[in-house]
Formats: structure tokens, C-alpha cells, sequence
């Protein structure tokens, strides 16, 4: 197994109501629609690893980054408005982490190489946009505010020419975040 690859079995289990209570549904891997194993999920529970969960069905819609724990009501905790509809387990990454953001679409514009976290890109790269980047190594969380706030996106290796054609239309992403061993 490669440094990239090196993965951490994940276990995620969905109750239909706030409190772990009424039906539930373990997930240890991807899940692009949970609407054939339950109607709605208002609480959840992280034995292990790291995922992250959609309010849409095929990882569409808004993100949330899920660590081990409980989350009682994470609807209210998160601000989310409507279910969760969707997960992806995020593998555990050894190694370093590389990622080159871009002021415009299909990589144009301003870039920078980052290998670290950044709180603010418009006070470190004089950035005041990121609209695509190419993930070389890790995981990656992006949010649309600075000081790691706001709506978030996860980012896996590969490259991302437009987050408008993501369904990220009219979003700034300000600050980014390696996902860490730590995390889990």
C-alpha cells in the first residue's frame, strides 16, 4: 500500500431522529443516495475515520466535514438545513500534501503551490479568488470564508478546472485545510 493510498476503514452510523434514536443505517464506505435505507437523518454517530456528508443525493449540495464523535442534532449544530442525503468516507492520508490554487477558471490566472493550511489567501498570496486548483497530494477541505468559516468543499487528488461547473456558482473560497491524520 502507497503512502496516497494508505486507507483507515471509516464507520458512520445515520439515525432517521435527533438522539441516535429511531431507524439507523451503517455506513463504512461511499453512499451517493441513502434515500432507499432511510426516509430522513437528523443525528449521526463517527465510530471511525472521517466522512463527508451532502444534503443532496451523488455528493451534491451543501458539505459538512464529520470527525469521530456524536452529533446529537447536527442540524442545528451546523446550521444545516435539510437532511443528510448523501456520504463519502475520506481515506487517511500519510505523506505530504500539495495543492496549486488558481485565481480563474481552468487554471488560469494568479497561482500558488500550497503544501500547508491557509487561514486567509487574500492576506498570504494577495489572492482575493480561487475558482480552480489542482490537488497533487492529500485531502483538502475549502471554505468560502476566512479563518476556515463557512461553507466548505472537500477536495481529493485530481484537478478541478471550474467549481462553477461544480455547482459552486457564485462561491469565494478564502481559506484551505489539509485533512489530517489528527482528525481521526
Amino acid at each position: 500500500m502507497t503512502n496516497t493510498s494508505m486507507n483507515m476503514r471509516g464507520k458512520i452510523i445515520f439515525y432517521e431522529e435527533r438522539n441516535f434514536q429511531g431507524r439507523h443505517y451503517e455506513c463504512m464506505s461511499d453512499c451517493s443516495d441513502m434515500s432507499s435505507y432511510m426516509s430522513r437523518c437528523h443525528s449521526c454517530r463517527v465510530e471511525s475515520g472521517c466522512f463527508m456528508v451532502y444534503d443532496r443525493p451523488n455528493y451534491m449540495g451543501n458539505q459538512y466535514f464529520m470527525k469521530r464523535g456524536e452529533y446529537a442534532d447536527y442540524m442545528s449544530m451546523m446550521g444545516m438545513r435539510d437532511c443528510i442525503r448523501s456520504c463519502r468516507m475520506i481515506p487517511m492520508h500519510r505523506g505530504q500534501f500539495r495543492m496549486k490554487i488558481y485565481e480563474r477558471e481552468n487554471f488560469g490566472g494568479q497561482s500558488y503551490e500550497m503544501m500547508d493550511d491557509c487561514d486567509n489567501i487574500m492576506d498570504r498570496y494577495r489572492m482575493n479568488d480561487c475558482q480552480s486548483c489542482h490537488v497533487m497530494d492529500g485531502h483538502w477541505l475549502m471554505y468560502e470564508q476566512p479563518n476556515y468559516r463557512g461553507r466548505m468543499m472537500y477536495m481529493r487528488p485530481g484537478e478541478y478546472r471550474s467549481f462553477r461547473d461544480m455547482g459552486m456558482s457564485g462561491m469565494r473560497w478564502m481559506s484551505m485545510r489539509r485533512i489530517m491524520d489528527s482528525c481521526y
